[in-house]
């Protein structure tokens, strides 16, 4: 659909005045092209603001300006080039701060002085190569981050997934020992890499007592090995590009329970960290936004709920995945913990609402 025509239409069926219809064709113009337009799940000829029509056009006409309102105030859309800045970040900012501290602490002297230090640099080399870092999903941008460290990490450090099978892992150490010129060398630093934690139920949660998520997937798939892949003093580093304030607090506060129950059948030792933590007030506020949390009530299907979405807790998914209500798009997909009006489809069976997404959501269980 030409833009013209389409802002015409959207102009219709928001009733807006000359005035009111040049000042938003101004906004909208600008953010499709510089961000909403380049969302993976459009197609051809339904960018943005054919989508944005298609979901307005859901609600009554007295609620639509109050929609309309959260998506020009609220909604925040992390577009590519956003995402990989923080991926090209990650190993100046997340990978050789936590290098460096192992060797301050090794070597007793402070980081500032490591790059001045000839035993130290050498000894940095050393931890880097004995690096390993593992995509926990396809967000996690591998590829993107590999690239941005040519020649600086090697290809044979960086792996797509973090279930490994046996001959993968003989064939990781192969490759270490052979860059290391140790015939012994083992891994020191493990970072499992995401792009997004919403409420961190993902990464490691208890479901019906038993602690489950993709951390407790990976110790399943290493703990038969811990002596043979990794030095004795090793660390796993668990990095998520993007994370809430709530997920941040609560992995830590997981990990610690499940470390404090499974005492030794546990990581040795595990760091967190984050490229960029949305605020404590990011969340949607229910009491300041009145008008668009009536429509959230409103507008709703609960056969948008699943055995997979029970897991978040509350069971009602209006406010996403655990509750989390979330004014959140990522370019290449929105989160489940964001709220459902913006992703969740349905057909409206019966007295449902059939829910129209304005960022169609690429579902991926947990």
């Amino acid at each position: 659909m030409r833009q013209e025509l389409a802002l015409d239409i959207l102009a219709k069926i928001m009733q807006w005045s000359i005035e009111r219809a040049r000042e938003e064709f101004s906004w909208l113009s600008l953010m499709s092209r510089l961000k909403y337009d380049r969302y993976r799940d459009f197609v051809a000829g339904m960018r943005f603001i054919e989508n944005l029509i298609d979901w307005l056009q859901q609600f009554d006409q007295a609620d639509r300006e109050a929609a309309y309102r959260f998506v020009r105030n609220e909604l925040v859309f992390i577009c590519s080039s956003e995402m990989r800045h923080l991926v090209e970040q990650f190993y100046f900012e997340t990978v050789c701060w936590r290098i460096l501290t192992a060797i301050s602490s090794v070597l007793r002297i402070p980081r500032w002085q490591i790059y001045t230090n000839p035993e130290a640099m050498a000894k940095f080399k050393e931890l880097l190569q004995k690096t390993l870092f593992l995509g926990l999903s396809d967000g996690a941008q591998i590829d993107t981050f590999r690239r941005a460290n040519v020649g600086t990490i090697g290809n044979e450090q960086v792996v797509a997934a973090y279930q490994i099978d046996d001959d993968k892992w003989q064939s990781l150490l192969k490759d270490l020992r052979k860059n290391t010129g140790n015939t012994s060398a083992k891994f020191a630093f493990v970072f499992l890499i995401d792009d997004f934690a919403g409420s961190g139920f993902t990464l490691l949660r208890k479901e019906n007592e038993k602690w489950k998520g993709k951390m407790v997937r990976f110790w399943n798939n290493v703990k038969n090995n811990v002596d043979d892949f990794f030095t004795e003093d090793w660390i796993l580093c668990v990095h998520h590009y993007l994370g809430t304030h709530t997920a941040r607090s609560d992995i830590q506060k997981r990990n610690d329970d499940v470390k404090q129950e499974k005492k030794n059948n546990w990581f040795r030792e595990v760091k967190f960290s984050f490229g960029m933590t949305s605020p404590q007030n990011f969340p949607f506020d229910k009491q300041k936004s009145n008008a668009f949390n009536d429509i959230v009530q409103k507008y709703y299907d609960s056969t948008i709920q699943n055995e997979h979405t029970e897991i978040g807790g509350s069971g009602d998914m209006r406010y996403g995945f655990h509750g989390c209500a979330l004014p959140l798009v990522l370019e290449h997909n929105t989160p489940n913990n964001s709220i459902a009006l913006i992703w969740a489809e349905s057909e409206g069976v019966g007295e449902n609402h059939a829910m129209r997404p304005l960022f169609r959501r690429r579902q991926r269980h947990i």
